[in-house]
């Protein structure tokens, strides 16, 4: 293969490359999203600089994915934080596990997207939405929502899902030391809300050393929604770079 041509492939393996090209299209994107209350303090433990913790709020999450140009059916499961930068209000995506590896792949390569291999899953059981992950074979998280309680209006369910999304994107180099270390900003785009309700629901989280999200402890449960959408992700764009710090 020609060297121009080397520069040309988006991804190894070079005849094989492990994602397409994005943008990339969702459709019938399920959403299981809990808000609950945590510890102040482990949240400033995490969070990096620049960006500011606002609330002592996380949103517990799990998306179905059924349909999604070029990278096909998974799911995803995270917690993301309230947080400030600069005046804008967003979310900082504290950590997402995964059950497709070109999804991890490509979030990780392209945007900075923090992905880990796991085992989420979102179903229906009897009247209730059930989401739960499993790290490996262990049990790391299961989350219940009665299953359309209340109807949520299309305002609410746009302003649950399109905030501005913060992601800490870190490449070493070959020595150890940091090749990249960016703080990024990315968003949803081209919303159709195609069916939201809220409803009761509850959390448990279980110790995990390499999936802790129980170091951010439930200590109430603030709000929960459902949400069916077909959607965009636009581009990631660096908003601080810590290598270029002054």
């Amino acid at each position: 293969m020609k060297k121009e041509d080397v520069i040309k492939q988006i991804t190894t393996p070079l005849d094989a490359g492990a994602y397409p090209l994005p943008p990339y299209r969702f459709y019938n994107r399920e959403y299981l999203n809990i808000v609950y209350k945590t510890d102040m303090e482990s949240l400033r433990k995490i969070v990096p600089e620049p960006l500011e913790v606002t609330t002592p709020y996380v949103k517990f999450e799990i998306m179905k994915m059924p349909d999604v140009s070029g990278l096909g059916s998974y799911t995803e499961c995270g917690q993301i934080i309230p947080v400030e930068l600069n005046g804008e209000q967003g979310e900082y995506l504290h950590s997402m596990y995964v059950d497709s590896f070109p999804a991890i792949a490509s979030g990780r390569e392209i945007s900075g997207y923090p992905k880990k291999l796991g085992k989420p899953n979102l179903y229906v059981d009897s009247d209730v939405l059930v989401g739960t992950l499993d790290y490996g074979t262990l049990r790391v998280a299961t989350a219940t929502m009665g299953y359309k309680h209340f109807p949520m209006s299309q305002a609410e369910a746009l302003a649950e899902i399109t905030k501005p999304t913060f992601m800490l994107k870190k490449i070493p180099g070959y020595n150890g030391a940091p090749l990249v270390c960016q703080l990024v900003r990315t968003e949803i785009t081209d919303v159709e809300i195609k069916g939201a309700w809220m409803g009761p629901a509850r959390l448990e989280l279980f110790a995990h050393v390499l999936a802790p999200m129980k170091d951010l402890p439930v200590l109430e449960i603030v709000s929960a929604s459902h949400i069916v959408t077909e959607l965009s992700l636009s581009g990631a764009s660096v908003v601080y770079d810590y290598l270029e710090e002054e």
